[in-house]
């Protein structure tokens, strides 16, 4: 993954985010995504959501409770087909988030992980 990429890719994936367009959002994760976070442990019991249904349901309700979700990009870390971008969500949270690439170019697996909320 080249820097340009990896850029463009941070920049339509926050500004996806910011728009709360579900589809614009689930359009960079590939049909078999794993993701594993512990705000899906809080909110439904397994913080493993797979696959782009399962994504799909739990980031509508997502949104729909937080209408004034909105992320800021602090920095884009590469790595050897995957990325991490680092973030400040609208809690004021530092949010790191790893993306890994499949061949098709679109996100397999997801992690994130979540600073103190401020």
């Amino acid at each position: 993954m080249s820097a340009v990429n990896a850029e463009s890719f941070a920049t339509e994936w926050i500004d996806a985010w910011n728009s709360h367009d579900l589809d614009r959002i689930l359009s960079h994760y590939a049909d078999s995504i794993v993701m594993l976070s512990p705000l899906a442990q809080k909110r439904t019991g397994n913080g493993r959501v797979v696959g782009l249904a399962a994504l799909r349901e739990y980031w509508r309700a997502g949104l729909a409770s937080q209408p004034d979700l909105r992320f800021q990009l602090i920095e884009v870390l590469h790595g050897h087909e995957c990325l991490t971008l680092l973030y400040r969500n609208h809690r004021g949270q530092s949010v790191a988030e790893t993306v890994e690439f499949g061949v098709e170019g679109k996100v397999v697996r997801a992690f994130a992980s979540y600073g103190p909320s401020q």
